[in-house]
């Protein structure tokens, strides 16, 4: 695991995904690499985890950290952005008592059932940590807009190089033109860092570049 704080109380890690295989990357390269990134908030009233992965080779070190965070801050409240990315929300809701699991509310409910009892949010609801939700032209997707630090998480909507998922990701009747004008009301927020949990955090130019990405 290689975990950084990349703002005040805002953490990055890193770690390899159990499912990950070679094939993963798409014949044309635009899939996803086999390292995801997950995301730790620490907030006034919650610790808040987004898309969280343990590293499996690094479990000890993990939990240490973890358990020291829970310890000062309160059991996690955990935000899956898509259902894709439940993760290890399910391992680390059993280690703390009290923890919370949010997803989006349209997520398959198979994908619900397994998560246990998580509570579901939808469209424009606040989170913990002060998170807002926003939809997108995905089924069981949401994107997470940060105001603490004008950041937006993104679960497989927008990858690696701040670019819009392969048409092959998407519903058939969904286009990427209909998932960038679904997201083109994030510009009305002050966007100064992007979160992608398929490629890590990116801070320069942050704006311009999901600006260019919308331009579908």
């Amino acid at each position: 695991m290689r975990g950084e704080e990349i703002a005040p109380r805002l953490w990055h890690w890193t770690a390899p995904h159990p499912d990950w295989k070679p094939e993963s990357r798409g014949k044309d390269g635009l899939g996803w690499d086999e390292l995801v990134s997950s995301y730790a908030l620490i907030a006034d009233d919650a610790l808040v985890l987004i898309d969280p992965q343990v590293p499996a080779e690094d479990a000890d070190r993990f939990w240490e950290a973890l358990d020291r965070n829970v310890e000062s801050h309160g059991p996690p409240a955990i935000l899956i952005t898509v259902f894709w990315h439940a993760r290890s929300a399910r391992e680390v809701a059993d280690r703390y008592h009290g923890t919370t699991i949010w997803a989006p509310a349209d997520a398959p409910a198979e994908v619900i059932e397994g998560l246990g009892s998580p509570r579901t949010y939808s469209s424009q609801e606040e989170l913990p940590g002060a998170t807002r939700a926003y939809d997108v032209s995905r089924l069981g997707e949401s994107v997470l807009y940060l105001p603490s630090h004008r950041a937006v998480a993104f679960g497989d909507v927008v990858l690696d190089g701040v670019r819009i998922c392969p048409d092959g990701w998407l519903r058939s009747e969904v286009t990427r033109k209909d998932v960038a004008d679904a997201l083109r009301p994030l510009l009305d927020e002050e966007i100064e860092l992007l979160l992608l949990t398929h490629g890590g955090p990116v801070a320069d130019d942050a704006r311009t570049k999901l600006e260019r990405a919308l331009e579908v």
